[in-house]
């Protein structure tokens, strides 16, 4: 029976053994998590990152561009009020013209008509 003791010995070593390798493993894989964990915050960061800045610079573009089309409408309803108030005086120099030289009007109004006719025809 002097054999039993020196077996019990060995597997008590080998368990204590399989016991540190386990150990030493769960260290590993523990510090390879949060190596990863690290990783993928830092890349999860600068993704973020770099979305906040492409939303800045599309809002940015987006104010740009509404105030461009704001001035360009302003620029519109500034040219509209000049015809506008232009167009009274258009209207009353045609109708003095007219009044002037009538038959001059009557033909250059039937000209001008022939003329349309003619376009839209070609249009179809």
């Amino acid at each position: 029976m002097a054999n039993k003791p020196s077996i019990e010995k060995k597997a008590e070593k080998a368990t204590g053994g399989i016991e540190r390798g386990a150990e030493r493993f769960k260290e590993a894989t523990s510090e390879a998590v949060e190596r990863t964990h690290d990783t993928l915050d830092r890349a999860a960061d600068k993704v973020e990152s770099g979305m906040h800045r492409g939303t800045d610079r599309v809002a940015d573009a987006a104010e740009r561009t509404v105030d461009r089309a704001g001035a360009a409408v302003e620029r519109g309803h500034e040219a509209l009020d000049d015809v506008m108030a232009h167009a009274g005086d258009w209207v009353d120099k045609a109708r003095d013209y007219v009044r002037e030289k009538p038959t001059q009007s009557v033909v250059m109004a039937l000209a001008a008509g022939w003329l349309v006719g003619r376009l839209m025809r070609r249009r179809r």
